[in-house]
């Protein structure tokens, strides 16, 4: 049997979507085990966040609010102090995720998998499947730990939905770690958008190098991206070349993204840029180079010159 506390992940109050996939990686794990699994609500808006988390079926939903912004060695402690009460803690492979699970497992001693995308129970026994080499592998893990720490690739596990019921809440002690001491949160800078955001989007619209500058971004891209409603993508080449920010990138070192509908648009398909968004339920590339690697995972496969295609395909959508 093994319990499951999940690390939440908060932004201006309210939990993450990358938080909801956890829980579901959590229901997985103490379902298959015959454990259960509890929620802990950590940083600035706890109390907030913890209302909205009491509807996904967690045995409670534990809260400590920390402010000052998010500082690792400041979460770690309290987290690591709750986690010694489970078999298991959980949060999703997002940046967050990635840097505060490896302190937490540290200070519990606690054996990691990192970035899974499967969870295996086998007679009460738990293993873990995660990609390798840019997706072209995968492995199963086993940890031996008395304790294990996991993190979660989003793209592979659904946002969990509400189950209708109200768990109960909990205040938890905070813990200081004298390493927070020597830290200072300065301040963090947030890109404002109107589009959905890229890690959550149904729908993202990517562009690649083909593009060739920031002004056909512009001009070809974002029309389509905001005709369909959808969040903007690209790929590792768009970016290092200064065609669009480098917070858009999706891919191995960028974001993975598993949205309802992905289209690509002048990217070639380089491995690393699969690996970020080859589990999208429906994806659509448009390349005049038909033998370019994204013809092997695209649903729909469009050989045609980009700048005449997409216009057509955003007249197209704004018809409807």
């Amino acid at each position: 049997m093994a319990n499951v506390l999940v690390v939440a992940e908060l932004l201006e109050g309210k939990a993450r979507k990358t938080t909801l996939c956890a829980v579901t990686a959590a229901k997985q794990i103490a379902e298959g085990t015959g454990g259960s699994f509890d929620i802990l609500a950590i940083g600035e808006g706890a109390a907030a966040a913890a209302d909205e988390l009491v509807a996904y079926g967690a045995g409670k939903v534990l809260k400590a609010e920390i402010g000052g912004g998010y500082i690792c060695e400041k979460y770690a402690a309290t987290a690591a102090e709750v986690g010694k009460g489970y078999d298991v803690v959980v949060a999703c492979a997002s940046a967050y995720g990635k840097d505060l699970l490896p302190r937490v497992a540290a200070k519990l001693d606690a054996g990691v998998a990192s970035d899974i995308s499967g969870v295996n129970v086998d007679g009460g026994k738990l293993s873990y499947k995660r990609p390798m080499y840019a997706g072209n592998v995968t492995g199963t893990v086993e940890i031996t730990s008395d304790k294990q720490v996991v993190t979660v690739r989003q793209s592979e596990f659904d946002p969990a939905a509400a189950s209708g019921g109200a768990s109960a809440t909990e205040d938890v002690a905070i813990v200081n770690d004298p390493a927070a001491d020597k830290v200072e949160f300065i301040g963090v800078e947030v890109v404002k958008s109107e589009r959905p955001d890229l890690s959550e989007a149904d729908i993202v619209v990517s562009g690649g190098r083909a593009l060739k500058s920031a002004e056909n971004f512009t001009a070809v891209v974002e029309p389509l991206v905001d005709a369909l409603g959808a969040a903007m993508g690209a790929s590792r080449a768009a970016c290092d070349a200064g065609y669009v920010a480098a917070e858009l990138q999706v891919g191995q070192t960028g974001k993975v993204v598993a949205p309802k509908l992905y289209i690509a648009i002048g990217i070639s398909g380089a491995i690393q840029h699969l690996a970020g968004m080859k589990g999208s339920k429906t994806i659509v590339a448009i390349n005049k180079d038909k033998e370019a690697p994204i013809a092997q995972v695209a649903d729909y496969f469009l050989v045609a010159d980009l700048f005449d295609a997409v216009p057509a395909l955003t007249d197209a959508v704004k018809s409807l």
